[in-house]
């Protein structure tokens, strides 16, 4: 099941991540640390995403 958590955190983060850019660039910040600080609080929210989603479709 770990495996298929790792294959799907590559799909379900970089969704995630492009997600919060997007939301911080409409929300109007616009300089490198808010935008940095949106991508990794997308890839950390992305674990334990990926880990439910693994979990259901193992099941």
């Amino acid at each position: 099941m770990l495996r298929l958590a790792l294959i799907l955190h590559i799909f379900i983060g970089s969704t995630l991540v492009g997600a919060a850019v997007i939301a911080a660039l409409v929300i109007g910040f616009t300089t490198l640390q808010p935008i940095l600080f949106a991508a990794a609080l997308g890839f950390v929210l992305a674990l334990p995403v990926s880990w439910l989603v693994a979990r259901r479709l193992y099941i």
